[in-house]
């Protein structure tokens, strides 16, 4: 193959997109990946060129061939117009709202976002002078009670982070076209694969690229897909903010894109095995997985999305810190740490009491998130199995 994957317009399906977007061989010499373009000064042949700046890079911090490749690609396979990375999925998060909001705004921010997420509205938004205020992620159209003359913004992730709540997207999409806010959604959880933010009416889809694109947990990376509408606003605060991917970490991330169908179909299978388990053990008081028959977002799933990955979370029917301890700490094959979407299978403690404030949470069990990685799930049985055995020890 010699000539530029990205120039053929004909619709192609995800798994063959991952693979070819992203990537001109022809210009490469032949060779099948792009390179790895470490680099900050751009040099320009004339003076005119200089002050002109028409060339396609400029500086190193604005873009180079290999940030340009995974950008595009991850906007051609998820359905927006533009992409931007970030160095983590953090940083493209605040580099998001940042782009829409202003001193004496209000935004509308889910219950169940990422902890991170809500600290810096808490923190940095407050201290700007932007009021966030939080809703019940199962409100769907009635948020459109909550919308003020000074909301600017409506913040979604679905299903929820640990928690698991699935949001109902075109409704809240729809109130927010009416009202003229925008709609910003983390899609980490589904990738750019499992659900299509602006087929249903966001207006910038949030990744973790570190979590399910980069996929071997050796990356920090961060991406923001924005429609026609939004894109010149985030290029703005990508700018004005000096937001910037690392030259390493981004070829790490088209890297992983090439394999993230095969992946992704391998977690599904296996988170959703493990999670059917999970539900018929005596020690479990619910298992929360939209997949899953019988979750209360499954219906919801099973219309928007397209597929389901590795993470979800159980509640036990004990909250007995030393017997949940034990279970733990044995585990042979779960290992405990933050991030996901690895190869690795993980789990952690969580207590959604500490962080709620617009709806309570019910369970009194302990929780526990998952990740079903690419282990084999015989394995991952017989772990659990045993862990069990020490928390009813």
């Amino acid at each position: 193959m010699s000539h530029s994957d990205d120039n053929d317009t004909g619709e192609r399906r995800a798994a063959t997109e991952v693979v070819h977007r992203g990537r001109d061989p022809s210009a490469q010499h032949g060779f099948v990946n792009p390179p790895v373009y470490r680099g900050s000064t751009v040099l320009f042949p004339t003076v005119e060129e200089l002050f002109a700046r028409r060339q396609p890079y400029t500086y190193g911090r604005r873009s180079t061939p290999t940030v340009k490749a995974l950008e595009e690609a991850i906007a051609a396979i998820e359905g927006g117009a533009v992409t931007t990375l970030t160095a983590s999925g953090y940083q493209a998060v605040t580099t998001a709202i940042l782009a829409f909001v202003e001193s004496g705004d209000h935004i509308l921010m889910v219950d169940s976002v990422y902890q991170p997420t809500r600290a810096f509205c808490d923190a940095m938004l407050k201290k700007l002078g932007v009021e966030t205020e939080y809703y019940d992620p199962l409100i769907g159209q009635d948020i459109a009670r909550l919308v003020r003359p000074n909301t600017r913004l409506i913040f979604v992730e679905s299903p929820g982070s640990q928690t698991m709540e699935m949001q109902d997207i075109p409704a809240i999409a729809k109130v927010a076209q009416q009202k003229q806010l925008w709609l910003l959604m983390d899609n980490t959880w589904a990738s750019p694969l499992y659900f299509k933010p602006f087929v249903h009416g966001v207006d910038v889809s949030i990744q973790a690229a570190t979590k399910y694109i980069v996929g071997h947990a050796d990356a920090m990376l961060g991406a923001i897909t924005a429609n026609e509408r939004a894109a010149k606003y985030i290029d703005r605060a990508k700018e004005t903010l000096g937001t910037c991917p690392g030259s390493e970490e981004t070829y790490l991330g088209l890297r992983g894109l090439r394999t993230l169908d095969v992946r992704l179909e391998r977690h599904q299978k296996s988170a959703l095995e493990v999670a059917l388990w999970l539900s018929a053990r005596p020690e479990v008081a619910r298992v929360m997985y939209p997949a899953l028959p019988g979750d209360p977002g499954h219906e919801l799933w099973q219309r928007d999305f397209l597929g389901a990955t590795g993470l979800f979370s159980v509640v036990l029917k004990t909250k007995d810190a030393k017997a949940v301890a034990a279970m733990l700490d044995g585990l042979k094959l779960f290992g405990m740490g933050y991030s996901w979407g690895g190869y690795e299978s993980l789990v952690i403690p969580f207590n959604p009491k500490s962080y709620r404030t617009a709806t309570e949470w019910p369970d009194q069990g302990q929780a526990l998130r998952f990740h079903i990685g690419l282990d084999d799930v015989r394995d991952l049985l017989a772990d659990l199995e045993a862990g069990f055995t020490r928390l009813t020890g």
